[in-house]
């Protein structure tokens, strides 16, 4: 493999393992032994495990947010359309992985946060971004008079992150995509009306 195949490589199979049991339970030889790579790789591509866990961050932030941006700047459809397509899209791919994996950046938040000043600070950034992206989504729908312009859009974005984070880890915990479908039923049905 030349090099940026292998850090990605590397990458991939981090973020999967990460996203089934966590930052911690996931050690450096577990994730080269699934990867095929030698230990002295690793060390080539990242300087510590800590920046292993940032890269894979980004890298999944990276993929999330650029998802993110194409649905929710997708002008074929209304704006609050563009919210729920991407929200039942979550539920569709959280369903098919039998409610197991959640959200990487959710999991890593409840997990890191406390831990490591670095995880932290990236994952708010991740998260802000991610309202920042809603927030211009409902701002539009205001726009198009699908949503009351007296309601604060920040907030509401800050609201449908949160809701939908927690969501997430609920579904998780019941292993049951219920707690999602009742999310966006009352998003849709009472607070984006």
């Amino acid at each position: 493999m030349e090099k940026k195949d292998t850090r990605s490589e590397i990458i991939k199979i981090g973020t999967e393992l990460i996203s089934r049991q966590g930052y911690n339970a996931t050690g450096i030889d577990m994730v080269l032994k699934e990867a095929g790579v030698p230990k002295g790789s690793f060390y080539h591509y990242f300087r510590s495990k800590e920046e292993f866990g940032l890269a894979v961050m980004d890298v999944f932030a990276d993929y999330y947010s650029q998802r993110m941006t194409a649905l929710l700047q997708d002008t074929a459809l209304s704006p609050l359309a563009r919210i729920r397509k991407l929200l039942e899209g979550s539920l569709q791919r959280f369903s098919l992985n039998q409610c197991s994996k959640g959200c990487l950046i959710g999991n890593l938040g409840q997990e890191m946060a406390d831990q490591n000043e670095r995880f932290r600070a990236r994952l708010d950034e991740i998260f802000n971004d991610w309202r920042c992206l809603f927030a211009g989504c409902l701002r539009e729908a205001q726009v198009a008079k699908e949503l009351d312009s007296r309601l604060e859009a920040e907030a509401l974005a800050s609201f449908v992150l949160s809701g939908w984070e927690g969501a997430i880890l609920r579904a998780k915990v019941m292993k049951s995509p219920q707690p999602l479908q009742d999310f966006i039923e009352v998003l849709f049905k009472v607070t984006l009306r």
